[in-house]
């Protein structure tokens, strides 16, 4: 058990090396279908698959559902909805966060070019 999750461990930082020298478009397609929480200006959250990311930088996700918090005292201090397929634009987004290891993590920092 401890010998295949080394091996896992390895394999994950061998192609974290090779990330790195791989072109951004070949970069983002490894995001495809990935559970990514993105934030906006507004202060509500979108938990979605990733679709695609236009040269602009607006990010469609699919499968959406939207995070958003009650001021109102409740049992449950956020409230959340189904929306589907969504587009966030560039100018509405402050932080986007992507469900992986924290090798794969890094190697994604360098998208930030």
């Amino acid at each position: 058990m401890e010998q295949e999750e080394a091996e896992r461990s390895t394999n994950i930082v061998a192609s974290t090396s090779e990330g790195s020298d791989l072109d951004p478009i070949a970069r983002v397609r490894k995001l495809l279908f990935r559970q990514i929480l993105v934030g906006i200006k507004d202060g509500r959250f979108f938990l979605g698959n990733f679709h695609c990311i236009d040269k602009q930088g607006n990010i469609l996700l699919q499968d959406t559902v939207e995070y958003r918090s009650i001021r109102r005292s409740s049992p449950s201090p956020t409230e959340q909805r189904c929306l589907g397929m969504i587009l966030i634009p560039a100018s509405c987004r402050t932080s986007c966060h992507v469900d992986c290891s924290i090798e794969e993590q890094l190697s994604l920092i360098q998208l930030k070019e």
